[in-house]
């Protein structure tokens, strides 16, 4: 089984797009956050292409912001839209669905962006993480079939961003909200790219503004994260970053893990391998203060 997750950053701006891409890489299970869009307007515009190419679908959408989905070819079952008792800002948002694929309980997740430190958003988003953990926790992940897969707007290490200086005194990388992700994958989770490819270079976003993409100059916030059982079966795990290329790409790229069977080999952490590195002599800087521009 092929599970992917993908921030594409509007749906309907990213339909050209995705749709190829699900016929390249074939996906059996994907997770989209940032879609954009309400229920009823995503599957007006994608339901015959994604039915077409043997997709259910799983949707938690609002118009204008957020928005997650599932999309699965190995069954859906047991749908849940939002998590039990998640804070607001002020009301919940659609940030999270759930359903069960293939025997795995799977979590397409777009935890909030926070903002700046200590602001009313950041608490916010360390209170969203405490209301995932405790969900997933009641799943038993050391037991259960569990995957928690999307963007988490954190970089878990100073290893999952280019320059670790250039992000003091913003959000993503403070020790609260790395303490909340640790809590997360306490329960039982791996992140499954980390572990296999423990000492490389492997981002998922690139601002859009100022090269960060081609000076390959970006962070690890996208993560896939499996219980043992699911972790056991993983042969490959990868950031497609060729789908990050192009004309009007998401600013992140998918992250692709291969269950049981890898169908194009162990390939490596990110395909293809970075285009450039950034010259040590010469720290860059970010291009905007409070980090990746989503909610």
């Amino acid at each position: 089984m092929r599970v992917a997750t993908w921030n594409v950053n509007s749906v309907k701006q990213r339909m050209p797009r995705l749709l190829p891409w699900l016929d390249q890489r074939k996906p059996d299970v994907v997770c989209l956050q940032e879609t954009k869009l309400a229920d009823d307007a995503f599957r007006d515009l994608l339901s015959d292409e994604l039915a077409s190419r043997g997709y259910q679908v799983a949707l938690h959408g609002e118009p204008r912001w957020n928005g997650v989905a599932i999309l699965s070819r190995a069954g859906l079952d047991d749908v849940a839209a939002g998590i039990p008792d998640e804070p607001g800002f002020p009301q919940p948002e659609a940030r999270a669905v759930a359903a069960t694929c293939g025997g795995v309980r799977v979590y397409s997740v777009y935890v909030p962006n926070g903002r700046t430190p200590d602001s009313d958003h950041y608490r916010y988003k360390l209170a969203w993480l405490a209301a995932l953990r405790n969900v997933v926790s009641a799943q038993r992940p050391h037991e259960a079939g569990v995957l928690v897969c999307g963007d988490m707007n954190i970089a878990p290490a100073d290893a999952d961003v280019f320059d670790p200086a250039a992000f003091i005194g913003q959000t993503h990388v403070t020790a609260p909200e790395r303490e909340a992700l640790a809590s997360l994958e306490a329960t039982g989770l791996h992140d499954v790219v980390r572990d296999k490819w423990p000492d490389k270079r492997v981002y998922s976003y690139w601002d859009y503004r100022a090269g960060m993409f081609h000076q390959d100059l970006g962070m690890r916030i996208d993560l896939v994260l499996a219980s043992d059982p699911v972790a056991d079966r993983v042969r490959a795990a990868w950031i497609d970053r060729e789908a990050r290329k192009g004309t009007g790409p998401s600013d992140h790229a998918p992250v692709i893990v291969d269950l049981d069977e890898a169908p194009d080999g162990d390939i490596g952490p990110v395909v293809p391998p970075p285009s450039a590195r950034r010259p040590s002599a010469r720290p860059a800087k970010l291009p905007q203060a409070p980090g990746p521009q989503e909610r």
